[in-house]
């Protein structure tokens, strides 16, 4: 299992951020039940649960003592939980469960989409966000590298586990019968990076982490390098010198 930086993930916390944003802004009932923040990395979501609805029972659920330790020390009101949301359940109905940026790690989110939605009390809401950029460059140039090295034997089985997110029509039919109400969307945000080292950087805290975790210092120190010279070959400088990171995400709310 990846274990995942807190301080790396939190460098583009602005732009990690926003989903989360975009994402609560689409609930609009107040939970009746208590409200889990899935995959709550360093609770930077966890906070925007918090301040939306101040009177519910906000937990933060992650497998990362890292991320944990990070949120815990950030919101020292909340409470946090070490759990793997691939068998987590709550022990009571729920009000509001929020995977932020999580599922797309899960071997069979769909079935797990379903599952929590049984977790769910009369009214209450299903959120997710999932990055769905697995068919973008900075991914596809991740796979080229894995595949292309002394270290293909170790990467190459961790690239082909990478869950893939369907489309939008997967999702309805499989949720439209579940809930009273059914939102899902998709957005391509576009991140002004400063240089493609801030590319490399941010996958560092997220997507790169299982490739480096299979890998020693030297080799990771490698990886990085011929990653980066590959990015900056498929990413080109804007005019004021930055570079233009694609980052399409899918989203689904549902009430039950």
């Amino acid at each position: 299992m990846a274990e995942w930086s807190s301080s790396v993930y939190l460098e583009f916390e602005r732009e990690r951020t926003r989903a989360a944003r975009d994402l609560l802004a689409h609930i609009s009932i107040t939970p009746r039940g208590g409200v889990f923040d899935l995959g709550c990395g360093p609770g930077n979501s966890t906070e925007l649960l918090c301040a939306a609805f101040p009177n519910a029972d906000v937990v933060g659920v992650d497998l990362s003592t890292d991320m944990l330790a990070s949120a815990r020390i950030r919101l020292p009101c909340a409470r946090f939980v070490e759990g793997d949301i691939e068998t987590w359940r709550p022990s009571a109905p729920a009000g509001l469960i929020f995977a932020n940026a999580s599922l797309q790690f899960v071997a069979d989110h769909r079935e797990r989409l379903l599952q929590f939605v049984d977790c769910l009390a009369d009214g209450g809401v299903l959120a997710a966000q999932m990055p769905d950029n697995i068919h973008e460059i900075s991914h596809a140039l991740m796979r080229m590298v894995a595949a292309d090295g002394p270290w293909a034997d170790r990467l190459v089985p961790i690239a082909k586990t990478r869950m893939l997110v369907g489309p939008v029509e997967s999702y309805y039919e499989l949720l439209k019968d579940c809930g009273a109400q059914l939102d899902i969307w998709r957005t391509t945000y576009v991140h002004p990076l400063k240089s493609v080292d801030d590319i490399v950087r941010w996958f560092e805290g997220s997507a790169l982490r299982p490739f480096l975790d299979a890998l020693g210092d030297a080799e990771q120190k490698a990886f990085l390098s011929r990653y980066r010279d590959e990015l900056a070959d498929a990413y080109p400088l804007q005019s004021d010198g930055r570079v233009l990171l694609r980052y399409p995400r899918l989203f689904i709310v549902l009430r039950k």
